[in-house]
């Protein structure tokens, strides 16, 4: 299967709940509404990923969960593992775990738990670490693993997702990853993802075809919410009227044709949407749902 004949897959990334009762109906919505993903991102001012994902696990029965995604200077590698392993138990082999080296305002968070952030080299190198250890985890190959009590059900070991648009990266994601999400400015077109992926298909044709390609959609609709632009960084009819790839506008057919297109050109298949517009994009979902 190349990238342009994958199916599509549709993520909901939520980060907050007033109450465990509203988390839980947050992830049960999204399930319903067809939804193959719960994505939690990790900032310090939002639910604890690993936590936040072992609830919504507990409550569904087909929604796979996974952090969207984990930032590597603010864990170990081997507590990421220790986590990973954990909560591929607990949800019955649903987990799929998105890593990165840390966005830019990564180091704040950084800063609050009392860890270093490092240069962009040694966040690689951390990134790498924590790789090896998941897949020496879930193999049982590492040297304690004799006092192991909890298995990984997915074998050999959760689909890992990585984030990045440098080369170093993209490279990382051709040898390592199964899914690769490119991480493009907002004002970002749809000819800049295209470049992006066109250089992907450069360092590695194979890895290109074999690699889910994933799309953080930020803004679904023509109508913003009213505290958008603060969240986006950006003006909503700005990255509209540029084209931002950010953004999913019209009726839900013109969205699936937009996809559709993008598809095609680009081989991004797998779209991640803020759970707040789930509703906006279930339409999409259904028309979707066959190809």
């Amino acid at each position: 299967m190349t990238s342009h004949d994958r199916r599509f897959r549709f993520g909901a990334m939520a980060a907050a709940a007033r109450s465990a009762k509203e988390w839980v109906s947050t992830a049960q919505h999204v399930e319903a509404l067809g939804f193959s993903v719960l994505l939690c991102p990790d900032t310090t001012g939002t639910l604890a990923p690993f936590a936040a994902l072992s609830a919504a696990a507990a409550v569904t029965e087909t929604l796979r969960v996974g952090p969207f995604v984990l930032a590597s200077p603010l864990r170990s590698p081997g507590t990421v593992a220790w986590e990973s392993v954990t909560l591929d138990a607990l949800s019955g082999g649903r987990f799929e775990l998105g890593l990165g080296a840390g966005r830019p305002d990564a180091a704040r968070d950084a800063t609050r738990l009392g860890l270093p952030f490092g240069s962009a080299a040694e966040r690689i190198a951390q990134l790498e670490a924590t790789i090896a250890a998941v897949r020496a985890r879930f193999a049982g190959s590492d040297p304690a693993a004799q006092y192991d009590s909890v298995r990984g059900v997915q074998q050999p070991g959760p689909p890992i997702l990585l984030a990045g648009i440098g080369p170093r990266m993209l490279r990382l994601a051709a040898q390592q990853a199964d899914m690769l999400t490119l991480a493009l400015p907002l004002q970002s077109t749809e000819n800049d993802l295209a470049a992006k992926t066109d250089e992907l298909r450069g360092i590695d044709a194979a890895a290109f075809d074999r690699l889910e390609l994933v799309l953080n959609v930020a803004l679904v609709g023509e109508n913003a919410p009213p505290h958008a632009s603060r969240w986006l960084g950006a003006d909503p009819g700005e990255l509209i009227r540029g084209g931002s790839i950010a953004t999913l506008v019209g009726t839900p057919r013109q969205m699936a044709d937009t996809l559709l297109r993008r598809r095609e050109r680009t081989g991004v298949s797998y779209i991640v949407v803020n759970a707040m517009f789930a509703d906006q994009v279930a339409p999409v979902i259904e028309l979707l749902a066959d190809q």
